[in-house]
């Protein structure tokens, strides 16, 4: 496990040509693979970037298995492409998106600041601890709800990060308590602050965690993996070319409030009219992003 990765070091790794970083992912898949004695899986999305992923894997040990959390929340095309990759293990949760946000909330602004507001919404949080959430405690302010988002403790809806832990992570754990398999994720440093800060940390690969993974991509970019995509003449969903760019679950609303126009909705709205209409009426996720006042008309 690398420690204490500098920015500077992202920086130059992240600058780095396409075939330096294959070479380097691939040193550090096959490590993976042989710390493992083979028993791993590619956690497979059917986006660009778990494309790539796997096809890098794939390109040195064939008979890696991929594995895909089908949440009902996807693109139909990206179903329908996992559907056409081979040996890849499709599971469901056991709960809908609609049973979790009725139980829990939805999924606003980030996980970090919607997990905050999960517990400052809670009757059965303390009022120690949510002034320490509020405004800090002896050790500092690390962790607090910013300003900007007061004003959601008083949404008429409510708000959590719980969705992805009961959608996703429940059925991985699942086929990991039963395979045994370690992970090899498609995540990238470029993704998010959160993800910069965890490759800066520690870097690729997390041994030290319950379910260990690795994530060889990390220092690439999103102008890598088309080149990649270019260069190996590699199949991709066709989401993309309908002006699609994030692939994720189509009703998560965490980030939506940073996207210029046409944000996700709207292009919702424009190539899944059914689904889009499906979310604003059903799901009641027009009501939520008139409160965060995102346009999505």
């Amino acid at each position: 496990m690398e420690l204490k990765i500098s920015p500077l070091l992202l920086r130059q790794r992240q600058a780095m040509p396409l075939n330096l970083k294959i070479g380097y992912s691939k040193r550090r898949i096959r490590g993976w693979y042989e710390q493992w004695n083979g028993q791993v899986y590619v956690a497979f999305s059917g986006g660009k970037d778990s494309t790539v992923l796997l096809h890098l894997v794939r390109s040195m040990y064939p008979k890696v298995p991929a594995m895909f959390v089908d949440t009902g929340l996807e693109y139909p095309e990206i179903r329908t492409f996992v559907r056409e990759t081979s040996n890849v293990t499709i599971l469901r949760p056991k709960k809908t998106f609609r049973e979790v946000i009725e139980h829990h909330g939805y999924p606003v602004i980030s996980k970090s600041v919607a997990c905050t507001l999960r517990k400052l919404q809670s009757k059965n949080t303390s009022d120690r601890y949510r002034n320490k959430l509020m405004y800090g405690d002896e050790r500092g302010k690390f962790g607090i709800l910013p300003m900007k988002y007061r004003y959601l403790i008083d949404a008429p809806f409510k708000i959590s990060d719980r969705c992805c832990e009961v959608m996703k992570k429940r059925p991985a754990h699942a086929y990991i308590i039963k395979t045994g398999r370690k992970q090899i994720i498609g995540t990238m440093a470029a993704d998010s602050n959160w993800r910069m800060q965890e490759y800066l940390k520690y870097g690729c690969s997390l041994t030290h965690i319950k379910e260990p993974r690795i994530a060889p991509l990390s220092f690439w970019l999103e102008d890598d993996i088309w080149e990649y995509i270019n260069k190996f003449n590699l199949k991709y969903c066709p989401i993309y070319d309908t002006g699609v760019h994030r692939t994720g679950c189509v009703f998560c609303c965490f980030g939506v409030h940073l996207e210029e126009e046409p944000n996700r909705f709207q292009l919702l709205k424009r190539t899944h009219p059914k689904l889009y209409k499906y979310c604003m009426e059903k799901l009641g996720i027009d009501k939520v992003l008139d409160f965060i006042g995102v346009n999505y008309r």
